[in-house]
């Protein structure tokens, strides 16, 4: 997964723009009692699924280049995709295979 930091920017900033909005019209708990119907509850299980997937990624990703995943985890459990788009910007800058010597 090379993705350019451009194009993880173009996703990340308005996403964020997206979401501080979203925060200040309805709030936090307005954002979770909008999936409070079927649909809504498919989407957001739907969401969960696939960054418990982006996290088992993450961490298999992350021992392969030596690098620290655990910050980029929890960002994920707390805030969503800003966690791994947090990460994919960062790995960008470290190799595969870069992960010192098992003794």
């Amino acid at each position: 997964m090379n993705l350019s930091r451009p194009v993880l920017l173009a996703v990340a900033l308005p996403f964020a723009a997206l979401t501080a909005y979203a925060l200040n019209e309805v709030g936090l708990i307005g954002i979770f009692t909008a999936h409070m119907n079927p649909g809504g509850a498919q989407v957001f299980t739907d969401l969960v699924i696939a960054l418990c997937l982006l996290m088992v990624w993450m961490v298999g990703d992350a021992r392969s280049r030596g690098i620290t995943v655990w910050p980029y985890i929890v960002a994920t459990l707390a805030l969503g995709s800003f966690g791994p788009l947090a990460y994919l910007l960062m790995r960008g800058k470290t190799a595969p295979g870069s992960a010192p010597a098992a003794r």
